[in-house]
């Protein structure tokens, strides 16, 4: 017997220092890919790097494609770059996801990084689906969810429909028919229902039948005409400001004397765009009192939609396999530093028991009026769908917009508008027809 216990002892000892070894083999630079410093904020918040580890935030903003181009660079030299300046992990969006996720540049997060079924057993299915690749082997994670909903000005609801509180103002807006009737009722108080053509595009584009393409055919689905319709129809009725998304003028829209009544969004759009918009001096505190700040409220609106989120990889090559394992488990998976990034940051976090929790709790958003929203995103976030997600999604989402807003502009017409858009995503991916 004792023996028997030395024996062990002894394997232990080896496989003890063996991993020791192994993690002593790693590399002490891990650079981590991404356009902005939303992950970078919450990790450095919740996260201890061992000692003797450098991190690099290696950041290229997103305009004009030019994170993915230095992203994809740094990926096709991989194998031959200097063991300093490999990829460790690197950040992808919804919209183009499915473009790395079929790829030998992403790791399995379960096979090769040691993560289990367990560990992501409470995120979200649906920001499990679009990191899932076609053998269903999953290849990245999220710390957030993005069900979204309609924020708006509390005094322009009292203005127009004499309540001001998110349940009285959701019986105003639960179809698209009632939300077409305050839209007019808010015209005739000087007010915009909506900033622009895109506001209420991620309603229908989450709604989608279909995928943006079927075997290499680009398809017109009948969610999106729908967005075309009832936009043209703001647009000709004067119920939006004719701005586009991220336009100065769509933000100025949210300010004190800005006339727009709401926007459509998540829980990052929230803090995260919209709060900085409403600010009067954005060198001054946000409080009450700094323009419309505080002055929101938050329903769920006609629909249910998503938007956007941010998701994790492990870069097939990275020489801190070790290190990345466990920041991605603690981001993504540790309940605790979930519920934590909520009450920092105001985050919709990808752990269904957290949120849970969140939305029974006091938890409350100043620039909302001090109101608990995350009950209402619950119920969204579990009936998101996002299995059909393509490669070709970003393309399309953009191409389709830009090429709509000339017809909402009377510049073409609705055929003119679509052949522009099939022919601008067909010159970014040659391999496709409509």
């Amino acid at each position: 017997m004792k023996k028997l216990v030395a024996l062990l002892l002894a394997a232990i000892m080896v496989l003890s220092m063996a991993a020791i070894a192994s993690a002593d083999e790693e590399g002490k630079v891990l650079n981590i890919y991404c356009w902005n410093d939303e992950f970078k904020t919450r990790v450095e918040k919740f996260y201890t790097f061992p000692e003797g580890i450098t991190v690099n935030w290696v950041i290229t903003p997103s305009d004009n494609g030019a994170y993915q181009l230095a992203l994809d660079d740094a990926l096709k030299a991989q194998a031959t770059a200097d063991a300093d300046k490999k990829v460790d992990m690197f950040l992808v969006e919804a919209d183009y996801a499915v473009k790395y996720v079929d790829t030998a540049y992403t790791l399995d997060v379960i096979a090769d990084l040691g993560l289990t079924e367990a560990d992501v057993a409470d995120m979200y299915q649906y920001t499990k689906d679009i990191m899932t690749d076609s053998n269903g082997i999953l290849k990245g994670l999220s710390w957030q969810a993005c069900p979204g909903g309609f924020i708006y000005r509390r005094d322009y609801a009292q203005e127009i429909l004499g309540v001001s509180e998110p349940d009285q103002v959701q019986e105003y807006l639960s179809d698209w028919d009632k939300f077409d009737a305050v839209a007019a009722q808010a015209k005739e108080k000087g007010i915009f229902m909506l900033s622009g053509y895109d506001d209420a595009y991620r309603c229908f584009s989450d709604n989608m039948e279909t995928p943006w393409v079927v075997d290499g055919v680009i398809v017109k689905d009948p969610a999106i005409e729908a967005w075309i319709t009832m936009t043209k129809k703001y647009t000709e009725n004067g119920w939006n400001n004719k701005a586009n998304l991220w336009s100065p003028e769509s933000g100025a829209g949210a300010t004190k004397d800005g006339k727009v009544f709401g926007y459509f969004g998540p829980a990052w759009f929230i803090d995260f765009c919209l709060a900085g918009w409403t600010l009067d001096d954005s060198s001054a505190p946000a409080a009450l009192g700094n323009g419309s700040w505080g002055e929101w409220g938050f329903c769920e609106g006609p629909v249910g939609f998503s938007w956007g989120g941010t998701w994790v990889c492990a870069a097939a090559g990275t020489d801190n396999l070790t290190l990345v394992a466990d920041l991605m488990k603690t981001m993504t998976c540790n309940k605790d530093v979930l519920v934590d990034i909520v009450k920092e940051y105001g985050d919709f976090t990808n752990n269904v028991p957290a949120m849970t929790e969140m939305a029974a709790s006091d938890f409350s958003n100043a620039f909302l009026g001090g109101q608990n929203y995350l009950g209402l995103m619950l119920k969204n976030a579990q009936n998101i769908n996002r299995a059909q997600s393509t490669m070709y999604d970003q393309a399309c989402s953009e191409c389709i917009q830009n090429a709509m807003a000339d017809y909402y502009n009377g510049v073409v017409s609705l055929d003119e508008a679509w052949d522009n858009y099939f022919a601008n995503v067909e010159e970014r991916h040659p391999d496709l027809t409509h």
